[in-house]
């Protein structure tokens, strides 16, 4: 199936989800230091921390497997730099993610 194909939905259910937002999704919220608006999606900043960057991988991880559709880029710069995470996809990603993280 063509990225462009996918549908822009979670499969998982009402009750995983709310179990994925209250466990990932809620600390990742939390984090976020900025958003940017971006054409296709936003640009998510988060404050830095040790264990930031395996949060964000295993939040990538987990969200690729049910939001296929969702395309990743987890920037990370060198020493003390930022921690950025783009979320981007087809049409209809934006309004997706914003019911997703608000």
């Amino acid at each position: 199936m063509a990225q462009n194909n996918l549908p822009i939905a979670c499969s998982l259910t009402d009750t995983q989800l709310q179990q994925r937002r209250r466990e990932v999704l809620l600390k990742a919220k939390t984090s976020i230091t900025g958003v940017q608006e971006l054409e296709q999606g936003f640009s998510y900043q988060f404050s830095r921390s040790p264990e930031r960057i395996a949060q964000l991988a295993s939040l990538v991880a987990l969200e690729h497997q049910c939001c296929p559709f969702l395309k990743f880029r987890l920037t990370v710069e060198p020493g003390n730099g930022s921690i950025s995470l783009e979320l981007t996809g087809p049409e209809g990603t934006k309004a997706f993610l914003t019911s997703l993280f608000g």
